[in-house]
């Protein structure tokens, strides 16, 4: 490990990161990336928030059935609150059964079990079982769009909006891929006692039995999930997520020609990004990386670190040449705040800044008394 240090800096054992993106500062540390022949995609490192391959990230596309998982999203939401439970009956209304397109075929005003929707929705991609939950959810699905919406905004996904539950070609119904990816990353992140159910391969009811369409689950036993989609306007669509050790990586591909060429293309960046780039996590969120001084306070000392965990992604075998740095913009006076920024963390490498983080005060300290004051005040005239 580089350590390097300038005023007030402090080096310490190198652990993770959410980044601002450095590939740029990496694309010539590493082979050339395969060359895909999807419309949209994106490669995204699940803890470090890196982009490791990207073309179109921010086009407005047709997310087809990828819509679903905002749609699971929102349903978790109420499951883990405590409003609707798995064992649910759930009344099948005459809208939900005429749904088009691809179906889990449940029969109208029968009542199936709020988990039995749930698999049809992720494992069969059920418009039927989509319109069944979100009524149950929020009595209509225009409600529950709403709330789509709402959570989309929520998750900073800006470039995102609903205005269906199944991904259905409507107007006004839009994604893009790096926003497909994060929502995969805030489902997996958020909910991971449901996103096992996007690695079951099939799933039956009413006597039909249908398979993931996800042929990855069945190429590769560290992929665990996550969707497919198709629309005329969208083409071939597939978000894949894999966990080999403690890297995760979400690939999304969109516009591909057919389901074995989304799988293809997403297995290629998949592999490309565990064979030539790995995680680490630098420090954990609240982590003291600091004790330093303060000044006319109850405390002599403050804690300063991290508020949320660092991680990053690098080329394979770069490790030694991470170096990292914390610089405070000036004395720390009582009163403090937690909370409060008092200086940055700087991580490079091999020289070059590959992120920065706000270092903050990690407690509070209290103006000392008057002697107190008066002491710490004397000594800084020294």
């Amino acid at each position: 490990m580089i350590l390097q240090r300038f005023y007030n800096v402090l080096l310490l054992g190198l652990l993770y990161s959410p980044l601002i993106s450095h590939a740029e500062s990496i694309a010539n540390q590493v082979p050339t990336p395969p060359t895909l022949s999807a419309r949209n995609f994106i490669l995204l490192d699940f803890h470090s928030d890196t982009i490791l391959m990207e073309k179109g990230t921010n086009e407005r596309i047709d997310p087809a059935s990828l819509t679903k998982l905002m749609t699971a999203y929102i349903v978790f939401e109420a499951l883990k609150a405590g409003r609707v439970k798995l064992t649910d009956e759930v009344p099948i209304s005459e809208k939900a059964w005429k749904m088009a397109g691809s179906r889990m075929y449940v029969e109208v005003n029968s009542r199936v079990p709020l988990e039995l929707l749930i698999k049809g929705m992720i494992i069969q991609s059920g418009n039927d079982a989509s319109v069944a939950l979100a009524e149950y959810v929020s009595s209509s699905e225009e409600t529950f769009v709403d709330l789509m919406n709402r959570k989309a905004q929520a998750l900073a996904l800006t470039n995102t909006h609903y205005a269906n539950t199944t991904g259905l070609p409507t107007e006004n119904h839009y994604s893009t891929t790096r926003d497909l990816a994060y929502m995969a990353k805030y489902l997996i992140r958020d909910f991971p006692e449901y996103y096992k159910y996007y690695s079951e391969k099939e799933f039956a009811y009413n006597n039909i039995t249908q398979t993931n369409r996800n042929l990855l689950l069945w190429r590769d036993p560290t992929v665990d999930g996550v969707k497919t989609g198709y629309t005329e306007t969208a083409g071939y669509c597939l978000i894949a997520s894999a966990k080999r050790g403690d890297m995760r990586l979400i690939g999304v591909v969109m516009g591909t020609a057919g389901r074995t060429e989304r799988a293809d293309e997403n297995q290629k960046m998949l592999e490309y990004g565990f064979r030539f780039f790995e995680t680490y996590q630098l420090y954990k969120a609240q982590q003291t990386l600091r004790n330093e001084r303060v000044w006319q306070g109850e405390a002599s000392q403050i804690a300063l670190g991290l508020a949320n965990p660092l991680y990053i992604t690098i080329p394979k075998g770069q490790y030694a040449q991470l170096g990292a740095a914390i610089q405070l913009n000036s004395k720390i006076v009582a009163p403090v705040t937690a909370g409060t920024t008092y200086g940055r963390l700087t991580v490079r490498l091999a020289n070059q800044v590959i992120t920065e983080r706000p270092i903050i005060a990690l407690t509070t300290v209290a103006t000392g008394n008057w002697f107190q004051q008066s002491v710490d005040y004397l000594w800084s005239l020294w």
